[in-house]
């Protein structure tokens, strides 16, 4: 098997949303599952959009995850290789310039689609003369440059999808050199992955028409094709994830939702496979079951509520010694494990973590209208506090009160912890000494 190098290749023109994310997880999986390479590679030749905040944002938002890379570059430093390729390119014939504005080009395009035309572009370049040529340039007009997609089949096996076909004179050729000269994300895309040996692109299924033209790009500079395979897209509810809309940013979820990155990890590697989505503890477990087959053709629904469903699965799991520096951060170094163990299954969130300290050590004042059961429970408290006094204290409770139920639980919740829900009260109370119980209980 020839050696497996990967990339993952965002645009720092905003943050990495899950979506790409996903990509980015998918491709480290495939590398580190072969004893590969995995590439970064920052698409930063849309000069006018990309910016370092956006570019060091998807870096920290990467490393969080855990996501290493074995090497990577910006394009914008690669420039040169580019335009040497462009020079290829035209002399080989494979390139064009085309004079049209891209007021023209929409003109076309509608015309065509008004005629139930595939809006396929019709080399009209081409057929200009010289004096046209000429005249185009005396107006001022720049010349965008289009690689000629020939008429033949072009075919692939997927990795996911299987075999695709397509026929090149269905694609229209694509602008690759725009008017300004600034390149376009398939030429630099094509270079980059024969200059840095790619062995295996996986990407969204939103590039499989990418993929034919770029497979006859690989052909026009004499060079085999890597290996493909196209994700199915996450979609939300309704409508596609865009990293131009919120909330579906890494850090968003990570920073105001407070999930993990492992959680996330585990989500977006499973979801959309065969394999259930349930939590895994670091990413050698998912490396573990990870296979490219297992992916689906089908779409995959992205549901908020089912990725804090697993969070809190994963943090119910997780044992002292695995968040000890997060409570550090929290500022909760005073929390040992006795009372992590306690309250973890209550958590949805680590940082949760922070109110039930504060019911343990200043609890609200609320006042409680069932002073009768109070005083029972102050005079039946047991004089050692353990895991089985809470089921006999409020049998005691209930047999002197009468009280059972919701009327029986809820005045001792709100004495002893001043909220309506919280930590189970038998894992609770081991953590209080008598005095605090009993202070609490104080009407």
């Amino acid at each position: 098997m020839k050696k497996v190098i990967t990339r993952f290749a965002p645009s720092p023109t905003g943050f990495l949303h899950i979506g790409n994310a996903r990509t980015a997880l998918i491709n480290w999986l495939y590398a580190r599952k072969y004893n590969g390479k995995f590439i970064l590679r920052i698409d930063d030749t849309d000069i006018t959009r990309s910016t370092e905040e956006y570019k060091n944002a998807i870096i920290r938002d990467l490393k969080w995850l855990g996501l290493e890379w074995d090497e990577s570059f910006n394009q914008n430093s690669r420039l040169n290789n580019y335009l040497i390729a462009k020079e290829k390119l035209l002399h080989s014939g494979r390139l064009y310039p085309c004079y049209e504005t891209p007021e023209e080009l929409a003109i076309k395009r509608k015309l065509q689609l008004s005629r139930g035309l595939p809006p396929i572009y019709d080399r009209a370049s081409l057929k200009l003369t010289r004096d046209q040529i000429a005249a185009y340039e005396k107006m001022g007009r720049k010349p965008h440059y289009r690689f000629m997609v020939q008429d033949s089949e072009i075919k692939w096996h997927d990795m996911v999808k299987g075999i695709i076909n397509y026929q090149g004179s269905n694609l229209s050729d694509p602008i690759i050199i725009r008017g300004d000269g600034t390149m376009t994300y398939m030429l630099c895309s094509t270079i980059d992955d024969i200059d840095y040996k790619i062995s295996h692109i996986i990407r969204g299924e939103d590039h499989v028409s990418n993929t034919a033209i770029q497979i006859q790009m690989f052909e026009a500079f004499g060079t085999k094709a890597p290996d493909f395979g196209h994700l199915s897209l996450v979609k939300a509810k309704d409508d596609k994830i865009s990293k131009r809309e919120g909330g579906f940013d890494i850090a968003n979820l990570r920073d105001n939702k407070g999930l993990e990155a492992m959680a996330i990890n585990s989500f977006f590697a499973l979801v959309g496979s065969s394999n259930n989505v349930v939590p895994n503890y670091n990413l050698q477990q998912l490396l573990d079951k990870f296979d490219i087959s297992t992916y689906s053709k089908s779409p995959t629904t992205y549901l908020p509520e089912e990725l804090e469903i697993l969070n809190h699965k994963l943090v119910i799991h997780c044992e002292y010694q695995d968040v000890k520096e997060r409570l550090h951060q929290l500022d909760l170094d005073q929390v040992d494990e006795k009372f992590w163990c306690a309250v973890r299954p209550n958590l949805q969130k680590i940082s949760d973590i922070k109110d039930w300290w504060e019911i343990y050590t200043n609890p609200k004042k609320v006042e409680v209208t069932d002073h009768n059961i109070l005083i029972i429970a102050a005079e039946t408290l047991p004089e050692i506090i353990n895991q089985n006094t809470w089921a006999n204290w409020t049998k005691s409770i209930s047999e002197k009160s009468g009280k059972k139920g919701k009327d029986l639980f809820m005045p001792l919740r709100l004495a002893l912890t001043g909220m309506n829900n919280g930590p189970e009260l038998k894992n609770l109370l081991p953590l209080l000494s008598r005095e605090e119980i009993l202070k609490r209980l104080k009407i």
